[in-house]
């Protein structure tokens, strides 16, 4: 049974419409990711889930009962925002235990249960300090265990890492993931940062405009994204515009061969799409291959990211930097391909 089911849930602010009729279920124990740009409805509907904010309609299911009107203090989700909403007057261990106090929890139980969460985010002896004495990523973690202490059945974290700097937060990305899997609770991601989404989550929610354009998981989503929306939002790619003709798509003097079969009429303008790690430097001629001129190399470490311009536009290329390979350098002349089975074909964006 789902953890978390949305039904028609939506919301309008006037005449706007924030998030447009959506079904959606999370499920028990997964990790979901809600993905997309600022203003795409994104914050809204992980705050409706909450009870934060009251949807213009639709339902709201927590396995199975409705709670679409139940007030946010009576849900009691786990929830980490981006700011982290610390009391900086009160210990590590006073904020952990603060919702247990409220709750009327003894004192002596809600430091076990505090010290118990401090533990479990490896903060074992910061118990004591004030929270204007921790860095960053420590913040993050009170912030975690705080949400954690009265044991929640869904987890919500609305973009919790933006504030980190880039090496700490791709450290917290695996360190959360891990903790949730090890606590096997439900848990929903708000982030834009698709490589975030991609680190962390079991499935992912890319929205656009208040609207859900795909549900899948990271390797669905990425290797074949349902919208040109999707595929230019989730890492790197290259498109070619072309046309159809007799099954195949003309690119200018070039033919390329795809290995969908999407059904376009004769005529049809469309648009490829092809990751560049799938892309290939050859030696000889053959089908989808045609001559390239490296313009810019791009050393990021792990791999070099070759920009070229070809007969068909200008493309991307990464290749392993492997010990031992001999680096492409600007101005070289080389010899690319296309693999069929790497191109997708979508409809041309109205111009």
């Amino acid at each position: 049974m789902p953890g978390v089911s949305l039904q028609q849930i939506n919301k309008q602010f006037g005449n706007d419409t924030a998030v447009s009729p959506t079904d959606l279920e999370f499920n028990d124990g997964e990790l979901t990711a809600l993905l997309g740009p600022s203003g795409c409805g994104k914050t809204t509907l992980i705050r409706m889930i909450a009870g934060l904010e009251t949807p213009s309609g639709g339902r709201i299911l927590l396995d199975g009962q409705n709670i679409t009107d139940q007030p946010a203090h009576i849900r009691r989700f786990g929830m980490v925002f981006q700011s982290f909403a610390l009391f900086p007057h009160l210990t590590v261990t006073d904020n952990v235990g603060y919702s247990l106090k409220i709750n009327g929890v003894g004192k002596e139980q809600r430091e076990q249960r505090a010290q118990e969460l401090l533990d479990l985010v490896q903060m074992p002896q910061f118990g004591k300090r004030r929270i204007g004495e921790l860095s960053g990523g420590q913040r993050q973690r009170v912030a975690i265990a705080r949400a954690l202490a009265q044991q929640p059945s869904i987890f919500l974290l609305d973009e919790p890492m933006s504030a980190l700097d880039a090496k700490l937060r791709e450290e917290m990305q695996v360190e959360l993931r891990l903790l949730q899997q090890r606590l096997g609770i439900t848990t929903i991601v708000v982030t834009h940062d698709q490589r975030e989404a991609m680190t962390m989550a079991d499935r992912i929610v890319v929205m656009k405009k208040g609207q859900v354009e795909q549900v899948g998981t990271p390797d669905e989503i990425y290797n074949n994204p349902a919208s040109l929306f999707v595929a230019s939002f989730i890492g790197k790619a290259n498109f070619i515009n072309g046309i159809i003709r007799r099954g195949t798509v003309i690119v200018g003097n070039n033919e390329l061969a795809t290995a969908d079969k999407p059904g376009f009429i004769d005529g049809s303008s469309v648009t490829l799409f092809s990751r560049p790690e799938r892309c290939r430097i050859v030696d000889n001629t053959g089908e989808n291959t045609m001559r390239g001129e490296v313009t810019y190399v791009r050393n990021v470490g792990s791999l070099f990211e070759y920009h070229l311009t070809t007969d068909i536009g200008p493309l991307i290329i990464e290749k392993p930097n492997l010990q031992g390979n001999s680096p492409i350098t600007k101005g070289q002349q080389i010899l690319v391909q296309l693999p069929a089975d790497s191109i997708k074909t979508f409809p041309a964006l109205a111009a």
